[in-house]
């Protein structure tokens, strides 16, 4: 008997039959190379131009390289398991659509919700990065054009919505577009990292590692406790500023530098061959991306000491550009700020890609309005990148950027706990379905997963978890509102269609 209400689950066969639907049909173009370079576009952009210079400076020092490290074990962990569901469930929607078949409507409500606020918000934060940066070349050629005008009570970014608008675009034409697209940048901006690390080695200075964990230091007076990470109000410390509390926050707000290889698992079905396709993209890029970080890292802190690192007085962040300028290296800067401008491009358009398949696959389960599960003639889901592409403009164009790397990184490790726990409840609950990549050592690795992600979500500020506990509260209001009536599993359970393909979720 299917289940119903807040554990009714939909079964994996029954969302693989939903591709093949007319009109919500998704046109499958994409191998191996596109979706490794998809993951690698998404992964190197701001996480590693402005998060590594920031979060040494600021909270690790030149513990930042082990921090990286940290992070990139946990994203392994999970993304063994991501590879494992994403073979498997070769279905739009990510870890939306696996926790679906495992734990029950509600929670993938509640993933579904994470995942919006992951990529939409990161989204909007990239873009503004972007346009920063393209003013910042303009001067470069002894022109000023700002970015930012003012009209009136407001600040409009013009930047922002222009680069929103043409990459929303380049989506709404085609994946494969975007993606040949992808390749050219991509190419442009590994370049410029490659450029960072053997430029950069030159000008290494073995005192700038001393102290490697610099001692911590209390918080300012204008920042309360909230401030701190969980792990270290929870053990009785007094910051989480440097020192070992200060290199496990980093870890937590480096994470943020991965984020991306997961975008990969949307794309799952626009894949011709998603069952061995799909894990080599995502374990292929993740492995890219962890060699570069850590050899940069490594680079920028031994060419400038942590303490010129830090966030100036009036709010700027330094950058990599920040290392190579102090060192007389002007030409190398004025590279980096352009391949800077390429790998936030590419970073956009792919946050944008994740976000419009997020929303495509809540439609066509009726959680969110059916309208935008509608694809084009180009078998894009046209509708659904309109409505992104117009939030994320809005929200980028008018609003200031804050700091909300810790509040997207919540919301994904969340995510990454409940998809490796969904390996494991698959594994038991279906051993039948075929698998076309297993993760190893079940139960392991996706314990070690959701332990690391777990650790990592601690270590985040007790601020972030408020500012998250609001966001779901907002989604969990939607979802009663909305999803939960509307929702196509409950109508097909009540009318007695499906009964066969829906799987009841025991409590």
């Amino acid at each position: 008997m299917a289940s119903s209400g807040l554990l009714r689950a939909k079964s994996i066969e029954r969302s693989i039959a939903d591709t093949d639907e007319p009109g919500t049909r998704l046109r499958k173009d994409l191998n191996a190379w596109d979706l490794t370079v998809f993951g690698v576009a998404v992964v190197i952009g701001a996480g590693i131009f402005t998060v590594t210079a920031s979060t040494a400076g600021n909270v690790a020092g030149p513990a930042v390289v082990i921090a990286f490290l940290i992070s990139a074990v946990a994203c392994g962990f999970a993304a063994l398991c991501y590879a494992e569901f994403a073979s498997t469930v070769p279905v739009a929607g990510s870890a939306y659509t696996y926790s679906y078949a495992t734990f029950g409507e509600f929670v993938a409500w509640i993933i579904g919700w994470d995942l919006i606020l992951e990529f939409a918000l990161a989204a909007a934060v990239v873009a503004k990065g972007w346009s920063a940066y393209f003013a910042q070349v303009f001067s470069l050629v002894g022109l000023n054009v700002p970015t930012t005008v003012s009209l009136g009570a407001v600040d409009f970014d013009w930047g922002t919505v222009l680069i929103v608008l043409i990459l929303g675009t380049l989506l709404a034409l085609g994946t494969k577009l975007s993606s040949r697209f992808s390749q050219v940048i991509t190419a442009i901006k590994v370049a410029v990292v490659l450029l960072v690390i053997v430029v950069g080695i030159g000008y290494i200075k073995t005192a700038n590692y001393t102290p490697f964990i610099p001692p911590s230091v209390p918080n300012g007076a204008n920042t309360s406790s909230l401030d701190q990470s969980v792990f270290s109000l929870l053990v009785g410390g007094q910051s989480s500023i440097f020192g070992v509390f200060g290199m496990l926050a980093a870890a937590s707000i480096l994470f943020f530098a991965f984020i991306g290889f997961d975008v990969v698992a949307t794309t799952a079905e626009e894949t011709r061959n998603p069952q061995r396709d799909v894990p080599r993209g995502i374990l292929g890029s993740l492995a890219i991306v962890t060699v570069l970080y850590i050899a940069v890292s490594f680079v920028v802190t031994g060419m400038e000491s942590y303490t010129k690192l830090a966030t100036g007085a009036d709010g700027t962040k330094k950058t990599l550009a920040t290392a190579f300028a102090d060192n007389g290296v002007h030409w190398a800067a004025a590279v980096i700020a352009i391949g800077a401008l390429a790998g936030l491009t590419t970073v956009v358009m792919v946050l944008l890609l994740g976000q419009t398949r997020i929303l495509f696959a809540m439609s066509r389960d009726g959680l969110m309005p059916p309208v935008l599960a509608k694809t084009g003639a180009r078998g894009t889901p046209v509708r659904a990148t309109l409505t992104v592409v117009v939030a994320v403009a809005i929200a980028g164009g008018f609003f200031p950027s804050n700091k909300l790397e810790e509040v997207v990184n919540v919301g994904t490790l969340s995510a990454f706990v409940l998809v490796s726990a969904g390996v494991l409840v698959l594994r038991k609950t279906r051993p039948d379905l075929p698998r076309g990549f297993r993760a190893p050592l079940v139960p392991l690795v996706p314990i070690l997963a959701i332990v690391s992600c777990l650790w990592l979500m601690i270590n985040l500020t007790a601020l972030t978890w408020v500012r998250f506990a609001v966001w779901m509260a907002i989604g969990i209001v939607f979802y009663f509102a909305y999803g939960a009536r509307k929702s196509v599993l409950r109508a097909s359970q009540s009318g007695g269609a499906g009964q066969g393909t829906e799987v009841a979720v025991d409590s």
